[in-house]
């Protein structure tokens, strides 16, 4: 039996997708009711995938991470495998207290409970955001880690005291594989994190960010996370990304796909320091902040991380993000039709 917390999520959803293909029984957690009813949306829509074998292989519970006596009910279930997808993807400071009880609070109930219950292997999915680069080289490998005084990246400290949690638990005997993958690119989830840049970039959306980082396709990224829990390896971490690209070409090719006009007008550190004060001004009202000192600092950041120990470990290959984001237009013109 697998466990996947964050089930009814981005990640958590193409993940129960893998698992109800390879016709493995899964316990999902979810919170809310509607979330499920889109996760379920979602899954039908994979071709091989049928309200039988749904209702056959997933095991609908819902909970709360932060909820103590009802994991444990839950556990009681034996897990063989376990995915830790649950989180909140945020740069909103307003929501900073949230990030901490459900990334670093949540996850040492989860590996606490995977201790007390000899759950064989986790799968935590943690973000590059907690890696840093060394001093000799811009490349970012999975050896150093965001500095702890580092307070200026909320999700990225909020996401490294998960991993915190995780490590300490592999000290007391658990087997866990920490995966940190790029911005992950996928369909079906368009209303916040990384699917709002496909939102936007379909609609003609003119303004881009000048800042380079790492993407990955979300189809490769739970195929890797399925492959680590059947391989013996344990105790490590790997970076998930197919190409170390800037926004620009990322919208612009989501915009040619969809026949949208592609951004082009530039967000420098100037403009968003106006939109930064302008929203500090207006959040007394609640509105929530979008942008943060951070985002505008790295802003022409040209960041690098390097995929080879996971496409070594695996003999993977990643897909482009080109026919990444071809497979997501295909997707959406093949449900219109």
């Amino acid at each position: 039996m697998n466990l996947v917390t964050g089930a009814t999520g981005f990640l958590g959803t193409h993940l129960l997708a893998k698992l109800i293909l390879q016709k493995e029984r899964s316990i999902a957690i979810f919170r809310s009711e509607q979330k499920k009813q889109h996760s379920i949306k979602i899954l039908l829509k994979y071709d091989e995938i049928t309200p039988k074998s749904i209702s056959e292989n997933i095991r609908w519970e819902k909970a709360d991470i932060l909820d103590i006596p009802r994991l444990e009910e839950i556990f009681k279930t034996k897990i063989k495998h376990l995915y830790h997808c649950a989180g909140l993807v945020s740069n909103s400071p307003s929501d900073y207290k949230e990030m901490r009880q459900l990334h670093i609070h949540g996850t040492k109930n989860i590996v606490n409970f995977a201790l007390d219950y000899g759950v064989e292997k986790l799968c935590h999915v943690s973000s590059i955001a907690t890696l840093s680069p060394d001093e000799i080289s811009d490349r970012i490998t999975e050896k150093i880690t965001i500095s702890e005084q580092d307070k200026t990246n909320i999700y990225a400290i909020a996401k490294y005291g998960a991993e915190r949690e995780v490590w300490r638990a592999t000290q007391e005997g658990l087997n866990a594989v920490i995966v940190n993958p790029g911005v992950v690119l996928g369909d079906g989830f368009e209303a916040s994190g990384s699917g709002l840049i496909l939102k936007k970039a379909k609609a003609g959306f003119s303004f881009y960010i000048p800042k380079q980082t790492g993407f990955v396709d979300v189809y490769d990224c739970v195929e890797i996370m399925y492959q680590l829990t059947q391989h013996e390896v344990k105790q490590q971490r790997f970076i998930l990304v197919s190409e170390n690209t800037d926004f620009k070409r990322v919208m612009t090719l989501i915009a040619n796909a969809y026949g949208a006009k592609p951004p082009s007008i530039k967000l420098s550190k100037t403009l968003m320091y106006i939109l930064w004060v302008i929203e500090s001004m207006i959040s007394v009202f609640g509105y929530k902040k979008q942008i943060n000192l951070n985002l505008i600092q790295n802003l022409n950041s040209k960041l690098i991380y390097d995929n080879s120990k996971i496409k070594e470990l695996l003999n993977f290959e990643f897909k482009s993000i080109e026919d990444s984001i071809k497979l997501i237009a295909y997707h959406d013109k093949e449900e219109e039709s």
